[in-house]
């Protein structure tokens, strides 16, 4: 079994409550109320710039060349690509850069990325990627999950383009990258004493991935 698949056996509970938000069944249907959806949309150009501070930390915490490219590559992405694709998306949104620039961190945004900055800080390579794992690897089961539901509405749903980012082939890699490097650092590192510990982490930052959803959430109630 793959580190990730044993990670997310660990916690199912947890892992539902996260992939299952009524902020995402709410994007399925189309139902989702639209300043829930802003404000999730602001506090994610946050979260990306730190996001890309943990793989900058990755590269920071590598001992081998590989791992240091790899993080490289994934912090030119996210901050050469994904943040340019996230600002021309919420364009689409009435959402300006500047407005995104403005825009105060809420405390679980705060939460979550902190908590994995500190994961990383405090451990090792493999204990930042368990923590960075729910996000990566979840949004692509979601977004999959979805894509693949026939009773996710695609016809005049606002949320459909969201759904096809993160089902889409692009999307597919980066979950399997993100799957390999775990593996990869498994092979390393992994032992079954050392296993509990990372079960912590993953089922922590699933609860505060749950947490980001459910603070975009309230802001549409």
């Amino acid at each position: 079994m793959r580190l990730f698949d044993r990670l997310k056996a660990s916690c199912p509970g947890d892992w539902q409550s996260y992939i299952a938000h009524p902020f995402v069944n709410g994007m399925a249907d189309g139902t989702l109320a639209e300043p829930a959806f802003r404000y999730y949309l602001l506090q994610d150009y946050v979260f990306l710039i730190h996001f890309a501070r943990a793989y900058a930390l990755a590269a920071y915490k590598s001992t081998r060349l590989d791992d240091i490219r790899a993080a490289s590559a994934v912090l030119s992405g996210i901050i050469d690509v994904e943040m340019e694709l996230h600002v021309k998306y919420c364009e689409g949104w009435g959402i300006s850069r500047d407005d995104m620039e403005q825009t105060a961190e809420a405390t679980a945004n705060m939460a979550y990325t902190r908590f994995v900055l500190e994961a990383g800080q405090a451990g090792d390579l493999l204990d930042l990627y368990t923590a960075l794992a729910p996000c990566v690897i979840g949004y692509g089961e979601i977004g999959t999950r979805l894509a693949n539901d026939p009773a996710t509405k695609r016809d005049d749903n606002p949320y459909w383009s969201w759904i096809e980012m993160y089902s889409g082939d692009d999307y597919a890699g980066v979950v399997t990258a993100a799957m390999d490097q775990l593996d990869r650092l498994a092979e390393v590192s992994l032992t079954e004493a050392r296993f509990p510990h990372l079960a912590d982490l993953f089922r922590k930052a699933t609860r505060l991935e749950a947490g980001f959803w459910q603070m975009g959430w309230e802001q549409g109630a």
